[in-house]
Order: structure tokens, then sequence, then C-alpha cells
């Protein structure tokens, strides 16, 4: 152990490989772990391009308010020579409050950072790209058993089937299913709920009506409701979208990498309710929220006809969309 850092955090830690949604869980992870430890900590979150000579001076000196420190390097493999050389004294003689994050994507660039790091006895963690079916394959069964539930090798492979390769739309469907359904996930409950691309066709609504295409986002809702999308499965999709866009309208400014870290959603997400957010009032957005609450509760039993409901819910959040009031997208901005 170094000084503060405790044994169940590592002082030098690597995540080497370039699948997106990974590399984010892994950073997350470790930051979570170390705010466990320590609920003040102290984090710096560089991305690409952002980390300076400045950074190197703070990494090397003593905290002025003493605890744990984290310090995330994203894209290692973009630094400068001169960069890449002080991390490197740096990472022979680390402090002992900082955990240090390295992400470097496997190129050759900087390939001696990685080396450092490993020679420092740096704990690392690969995830690299998912590209092979088995890999997909294991993917799911991981993210099921993540969720807390059990999959079937055939349940597993029509999931794919249904949901195509795109590993965000993949770890969302797993965790939908998961509390959805009572006991193991067998073949018939992942054709019950995703026949055709179930939950990426619910996705599809959501971002079409959040975005207000509402020929699209109608156009969209027949088609998964007629290749056997499950009513509940487009409402919670639509649903979930106004959730995060309230979630980061309402965070107050900040980098997309601090409202991740704040909000606890991985980066990405975070970006696209930034975008979205600009076009998008406070009265708008509480209005949608309303009607998002009464689809969901249509679709569950409460409506006669659940596409009826669903059409309202899209013609409702479309119509909200840049209603007049505060506007929502000053959150979110940079």
């Amino acid at each position: 152990m170094l000084g503060l850092v405790p044994p169940s955090i590592p002082p030098l830690l690597l995540i080497q490989g370039d699948e997106e949604l990974l590399v984010a869980r892994a950073v997350r992870e470790a930051l979570d772990a170390a705010r466990a430890v320590d609920p003040e900590l102290e984090v710096v979150d560089r991305a690409a391009g952002e980390f300076t000579d400045s950074d190197v001076v703070d990494l090397g000196a003593s905290s002025l308010f003493g605890g744990l420190r984290a310090v995330v390097i994203r894209a290692a493999q973009e630094l400068t020579d001169e960069l890449r050389d002080a991390l490197i004294a740096y990472i022979a003689h680390p402090m002992d409050d900082v955990m240090l994050v390295v992400v470097h994507n496997g190129a050759v660039r900087n390939r001696k950072i990685v080396d450092a790091m490993k020679a420092a006895g740096a704990r690392a963690v690969a995830v690299p790209k998912i590209s092979r079916p088995r890999e997909r394959h294991d993917f799911v069964v991981a993210e099921v058993r993540r969720a807390g539930g059990r999959i079937a090798d055939a349940a597993a492979a029509a999931l794919l089937d249904a949901v195509g390769s795109d590993l965000r739309e993949l770890a969302a469907v797993c965790e939908q299913l998961v509390a959805d359904t009572d006991g193991p996930l067998d073949e018939a409950a992942v054709h019950r709920f995703h026949r055709g691309r179930a939950e990426a066709s619910g996705f599809a609504v959501a971002d079409a009506a959040i975005g207000g295409d509402l020929g699209s986002a109608l156009t969209l809702l027949r088609q998964a409701l007629e290749s056997g999308t499950a009513a509940v499965l487009i409402s919670s999709a639509v649903t979930g979208g106004l959730r995060d866009l309230a979630r980061v309208a309402g965070a107050g400014g900040g980098s997309k990498f601090d409202l991740a870290r704040a909000l606890g959603m991985p980066d990405w997400k975070v970006e696209k309710a930034q975008r979205s957010a600009r076009a998008w009032s406070d009265d708008g957005l509480a209005r949608a929220l309303r009607a998002a609450a009464a689809a969901d509760a249509g679709v569950k039993g409460g409506a006669a006809d659940p596409a009826y409901a669903l059409e309202t819910l899209v013609h409702t959040v479309v119509e909200s969309r840049g209603r007049s009031g505060r506007t929502a997208a000053g959150a979110g901005a940079r």
C-alpha cells in the first residue's frame, strides 16, 4: 500500500482498449470504488487533448485538502511527447494520495506509457473491441448476470438476433429484460418482448419523438408494434429518454465527463441528452414527463387501446419540445 491509498484502491490503474462502453464503465467503477473509501474524493478527469503541463504539476503536488485524489487521463495515446515523458516520470514515483487512471486504446503510439504502468505494477483492465459473435454472446450472458439474472444460451442467441451488435442497446435490453421477467431468461421470454428489433425500435421511437420528428416517430411506432414490440417497452424507452434529459438539464453546467460522474450515467448518454436539451424548456419537459407517466399507466392496463396511448404520447412529446419557458439547455452546456 502507498500511503493514503488503501489496498482496495490501486494507485495506478491502466484501462487498455477501445470498447467505449466498457472503457466508460471501467473508469466509473474505479471512481465509485475510490469514492466509497473517501466520499470527498477529489477528481480530475481529462478527455483527449485536455491534459496539460499544469495537470502534470498538480499530479505531483500534495493535495491542499488532504484525502484521496483521482486523476483520469483519457486517450493517453494522443499525449504529446513532452507530456508522455512527464507522465512516465510520475508513474515511476507516484504520490501516496493519488489514484491515477490511464486510458490507452492499445495503439502503438505512446506505448511507452503502457509499458511504464505495467512495470510499476499498475492494475490492468483490458477492454478490447467486442466484434466476434462468441464475444457478443458472452457479453450478453455477463450483462444479464450483472443485472441479477440468468439467461440460457439459446435465449442469448435470440436476443442478439433481435437487437443486433450495439453494446449500449444490448446492455439496456439485458437490464430491462431482467427487471421485467421472473426467473431465468429463456428463448420464449426474449421472443415475447423482442421480436424484430424490439428494444432498438423503442429507442428509435424515443429518439425521434424527443428530437421533434413527428412523422418518423409515428412511422417507427407503427413498425415497432407491427413487429411485436411490447407497448410497455416503447413507453419505457420514451420515459427513460425524457428522464435522462431532465436529469442532465437539471444538473447544471459542466463537461459530459463531470456530469457523468455526478449523475452516475455513461458519458455518451450525457452528451446525447446535452444535445437534445437545447431544444427543450423546463415547461415543455415537465409536460412531456406527465404525458409519459400517463402513457405508462395506460399501456400497463389503464387504457383500452395501448397503441392509441402511445400515439398520444408521441404527439404530446413532439408538441412539448420547444414549448415556451426557461430553456433547459443551458444545463448541459459546457
